[in-house]
C-alpha cells in the first residue's frame, strides 16, 4: 500500500467510501457520527484537496482504498484547545488525522494510514465519536492514549480525544490500552 495526496480524479471514489464508512459506522453502533449529516459534505473535501491535505491510500493494483485528512503543525486543529475531562500530553507541535475511512476490500487500511501520519511528524491527535468503538480499538492498538473530549461544530456530540506522542511513556500507552 502506500498514500499519496488526493486529486480532484479521486473525488467519486472518496465519496464511495464515506458513503460505505457511514453505512459501516450504522452497522457497529456508531449510527449518529456521520449518518445524520451525511458527513463529511463533499464541499468539505473539495476544500481540503484544493488545500493539500486530502489523502488516499492505494492499495498494490494502485487501486483508492482508503482516504483521510491529515495536516501538522502548531495549533493547527482549533477545536483542540478547549479539552475537558484531562489535558494533552504534549504541547509540541501535532498532527491531525481526520475523517479516515476504508472501502472495506482489504484488511489493516486504517493503521497503514495512521502509521503514514504517525511517520511524518511522530506526533498526533485524533478524536472519535464515544459509539467508534471500532476506532477506539484501533487507536489504543496503535499507541493512542485517551486524553479527554473535545466539542465539534458538527454536532452536539462529545468525541473522545487521543493521543500519540514520542515523550508518552510505554507504561501510559499500556494503562489506556486496558481502559
Amino acid at each position: 500500500m502506500k498514500i499519496r495526496h488526493a486529486t480532484e480524479a479521486d473525488l467519486p471514489e472518496m465519496l464511495k467510501i464515506y458513503e460505505r464508512a457511514r453505512r459501516f459506522m450504522a452497522e457497529h453502533g456508531n449510527p449518529r457520527q456521520w449518518g445524520p449529516t451525511g458527513w463529511p459534505p463533499e464541499e468539505l473535501l473539495r476544500r481540503d484537496l484544493r488545500e493539500g491535505h486530502s489523502y488516499v491510500c492505494q492499495n498494490d493494483e494502485g487501486r483508492v482504498v482508503g482516504t483521510f485528512f491529515f495536516t501538522q503543525g502548531r495549533d493547527v486543529e482549533p477545536t483542540y484547545r478547549d479539552i475537558t475531562d484531562g489535558a494533552w500530553l504534549d504541547d509540541s507541535p501535532y498532527g491531525v488525522v481526520h475523517r479516515i475511512a476504508a472501502d472495506g476490500s482489504e484488511k489493516g487500511i486504517g493503521s497503514f494510514c495512521l502509521e503514514w501520519a504517525c511517520v511524518q511528524i511522530g506526533h498526533l491527535r485524533i478524536d472519535t465519536h464515544g459509539d467508534n468503538t471500532v476506532m477506539q480499538n484501533l487507536l489504543r492498538k496503535q499507541g493512542f492514549v485517551r486524553c479527554g473530549t473535545i466539542h465539534v461544530e458538527e454536532d452536539d456530540d462529545p468525541r473522545l480525544a487521543f493521543e500519540k506522542s514520542p515523550i508518552i511513556s510505554p507504561s501510559a500507552r499500556e494503562d489506556s490500552r486496558r481502559s
